[in-house]
């Protein structure tokens, strides 16, 4: 028979509808029951796409021994941290803070029914004992006999626990502390030291993709491209990272996009988890590193990851779903791999030949018995050994993918949690809207426009965002993250494709982030909003994750819309978040590179050029423009029928019958300009 979960939408408790586990959704019910039966709560955290979170779930999960001692002994909450990441942030702070280590999923927490508190944690625990670990069955029997016996120190330990999970975020700068430019040369300092120079990346296995930090490298190097000694490391950095990960197995060489991490230092082999979240920001990144160097491997991988969103992620209504599973028929990475015998099958003889040597099929196998494609010789090198040219070595390789992704197709796929997230669309939205641009990709820009869309007409209840979509239902109030990655991804939108109903969506989410997640107190926003349900802690995240920090884009973003429509409450809201981690900022840089891209624009304001005129003109000037790697330069070209235009934008008239540019940086503007000619030698 089901359990609760089954009324529930989203694919990762639908997983657990058929366990034996009387398992119960995070909410009222199940803590009522809890007090009522005097049994501690057991927590579990996970998502779809996490193979642990399987494997836990077939050793203990589905074992009807299993379930039948944790229905006894506790009541049961499952949660998806993909939909309710405000539970999943306190109990992975909590975990660290108990355990002493790191979090991660599945995680599973032993909670207090009283106050919601957690007493004592984990992962992954085995049904064996092995690993170091008790078994499952034994911890369950030994964490329900302690909270029986140890009641009154539980409940001191849980109010030490809230006392310094309040504790955690630092105090916030004073007004007389003047915010510089230390914490910039402290991270290039840390970076360069963590970097590894011969594969990319910072420290050793596992590796993550994180294209934030990444960005800040490009941003730096650009930022000095004109001084005496331009900062060369830093672009090394960025481009050395991006030509090993598109090079790697982390990359799907048939198909596009990106495994969630490389378990190894070379990113050969990843874990096969595909993620929007990971894929919406790197999209991004590779088309502005192509714009930034001119290399073609960056615009390559950028166009084909965003051929894979568009035909394997995106949803009828537009939007985007999550995620791919890791495994296949219950095997991780079974989708992904292949033989040579399979692949010589495919092809001519001279085309494998040339695929064979490409991607190490003629080496030995790399992944469990079979081979996982790498890029292991240069193009060129092939071309030469082979008295073939460089095109027609690209050409076979080309037939080989088209050839290798038909055959895979076939193959029964991993699971796809075709839920629609609003903050990981967002990061979609934004990555789809940049490489459109610069890959001059009109059908990106459209994906992003309809993504864009969906949000307002499905996820905006009562003029307030809701997080996750499926099945035609809306729920759970929407978080930090959602508000200020829209924010950041629609003003680059209207950079693209001007629409003033975007903007007026902005400025209502920017003033919603005001209202309710503003810290009125001591600056910054939190994750939840003020009429958010009660949990036992609300927490200010300030640090990147796998994601950008939600702190350090909604100071972004605020800043660029309060220059853009001249709002000095949206600026003021920035500096005082970005007083708010002022300490963290200067005390772990590398760990707040989102917050450091803020701060660098809070010191040195962007520069914003909006080109009024008949749009075709506007555009071909705003266009040219754009082909220049200016990260700090928003560029608007807004058509002469525009009317009714809010704040400073409605000063940029159109000028009848010319074309003009209004160009600020910060607060100064200059006078405006009516030739090409003139703006070209402002930019």
């Amino acid at each position: 028979m089901s359990n609760r979960l089954a009324k529930e939408t989203s694919p990762y408790l639908l997983q657990h509808a058929d366990n034996p586990v009387d398992w119960y959704p995070w909410g009222d019910e199940a803590f009522e029951l809890a007090r009522e039966t005097g049994k501690p709560v057991l927590l579990s955290v996970g998502y779809s796409a996490c193979h642990w979170c399987h494997v836990m779930a077939h050793e203990s999960f589905e074992d009807a021994a299993t379930a039948e001692l944790m229905n006894q002994l506790f009541v049961n909450i499952k949660v998806d941290r993909e939909e309710r990441p405000d539970v999943d942030k306190i109990y992975q702070t909590a975990h660290q803070l108990l355990m002493q280590r790191g979090g991660g999923w599945p995680l599973t927490m032993f909670l207090s029914a009283e106050d919601q508190r957690p007493f004592f944690g984990g992962t992954y625990f085995p049904k064996d004992a092995r690993y170091g670990m008790p078994s499952f069955t034994e911890l369950l029997t030994q964490v329900s006999r302690y909270y029986v016996e140890n009641s009154d120190s539980i409940r001191e330990q849980g109010a030490r626990l809230t006392d310094v999970l309040d504790q955690l975020v630092p105090p916030a700068a004073s007004p007389a502390q003047q915010m510089n430019a230390t914490p910039f040369a402290k991270v290039a300092q840390q970076l360069s030291q963590n970097f590894d120079r011969e594969f990319g990346g910072h420290c050793g296995a596992p590796k993550f993709p994180h294209p934030q930090t990444i960005a800040w490298l490009l941003r730096t190097w650009r930022k000095s491209a004109n001084d005496a000694e331009p900062d060369v490391d830093a672009l090394f950095m960025a481009t050395l990272t991006l030509t090993r990960m598109a090079e790697g197995g982390i990359y799907d060489h048939v198909a596009g996009g990106f495994c969630r991490y490389s378990v190894d230092r070379y990113w050969q082999i990843p874990h096969f988890e595909k993620m929007l979240y990971d894929n919406g920001p790197l999209l991004a990144i590779y088309s502005q590193a192509f714009l930034a160097t001119g290399d073609t491997l960056f615009a390559d991988t950028a166009n084909q990851t965003a051929d894979w969103m568009l035909a394997d992620m995106r949803s009828p209504q537009g939007s985007f779903y999550s995620s791919r599973d890791a495994d296949s028929e219950g095997v991780e990475g079974k989708y992904y791999v292949w033989t040579p015998d399979q692949v010589a099958a495919l092809l001519s003889s001279d085309d494998y030949a040339i695929v064979a040597r490409r991607f190490g099929l003629d080496a030995d196998a790399n992944f469990e018995g079979s081979w996982h494609l790498t890029v292991r010789e240069p193009i060129d090198e092939i071309a030469n050994d082979l008295g073939r040219s460089a095109d027609q070595v690209k050409a076979a390789i080309d037939r080989a993918k088209a050839a290798l992704l038909a055959e895979r197709e076939s193959r029964v796929p991993p699971g796809r949690d075709d839920k629609q997230l609003t903050s990981w669309n967002a990061l979609a939205i934004r990555g789809l809207t940049i490489a459109g641009r610069i890959l001059e990709r009109d059908e990106l820009i459209d994906a992003a426009v309809a993504a864009c869309t969906m949000i307002h007409d499905k996820l905006m209840v009562g003029g307030r965002l809701l997080a996750s979509y499926k099945d035609g239902e809306a729920r759970f109030p929407a978080y930090l993250d959602d508000y200020a990655f829209l924010i950041d991804a629609l003003i680059e939108l209207l950079q693209t494709r001007w629409d003033s109903a975007q903007l007026e969506f902005a400025v209502q989410l920017a003033e919603t982030l005001l209202t309710h997640f503003e810290d009125q107190d001591n600056g910054g926003f939190y994750f939840t909003a003020d009429d958010h349900e009660a949990l036992m802690h609300r927490p200010k995240p300030l640090a990147d994750e796998a994601m950008p920090s939600g702190n350090g884009t909604a100071a972004f973003a605020l800043q660029r819309l309060g220059h853009l429509v001249g709002e000095p409450r949206y600026l003021e809201a920035a500096e005082r978040a970005l007083r708010s981690a002022w300490q963290a900022m200067d005390e772990y840089p590398h760990g707040h590179v989102t917050l450091l891209s803020a701060l660098e624009e809070f010191l040195n304001p962007p520069e914003i050029i909006v080109i009024r005129g008949a749009a075709a003109e506007i555009e071909r000037w705003r266009d040219s423009a754009a082909r220049l790697y200016a990260p700090s330069r928003l560029l608007f070209a807004i058509d002469e029928k525009q009317k009714d235009l809010p704040g400073l934008i409605a000063e940029r008239a159109p000028v009848p019958g010319e074309t003009v540019a209004y160009r600020c940086v910060g607060t100064h503007c200059e006078l405006p300009v009516t030739t090409w000619e003139a703006l070209a030698a402002s930019l």
